[in-house]
């Protein structure tokens, strides 16, 4: 299939951050999005290893998900969202709504994995906000 410039541009345009790694978890593609949710240009991220923006607690969750993902050939939730965290460049953690899928060869063998994220931080804190303010009225 030939490389469409339309598919780099969308990629590139995207509202949501869009991080592509390979099967060893290396940073192969990362779009304006990732670079202002998480702080890291695109020369910063590429090539790096996903630790880069995954807090050091949930590593080891990770790696064992994306590492079963990567033998059984598909993610645990199917594509669905799911909250998570994420590491800014200045070490703050970000509230993420996160979705995930395998990237396959023709012969179904799983290249890496895309990840498409919005940063959901301010809703979560404006959330927890609210629930403490009702646990301890004024």
């Amino acid at each position: 299939m030939a490389h469409d410039p339309l598919d780099a541009l969308i990629l590139e345009q995207a509202a949501e951050a869009v991080i592509y790694a390979n099967s060893a978890g290396v940073i192969e593609r990362w779009n304006a999005a990732a670079v202002a949710m998480f702080g890291f240009t695109a020369s910063d991220a590429l090539g790096q290893h996903l630790d880069l923006v995954i807090p050091e607690h949930l590593r080891k969750a990770h790696w064992q998900a994306f590492d079963a993902a990567m033998a059984r050939g598909k993610t645990r939730l199917g594509g669905r969202a799911t909250m998570t965290r994420g590491l800014h460049k200045t070490g703050q953690k970000l509230y993420l709504d996160m979705s995930f899928a395998l990237i396959t060869d023709a012969n179904g063998s799983p290249l890496g994995s895309v990840a498409v994220a919005r940063d959901a931080t301010e809703r979560v804190e404006r959330e927890k906000a609210a629930v403490a303010a009702t646990a301890h009225p004024r």
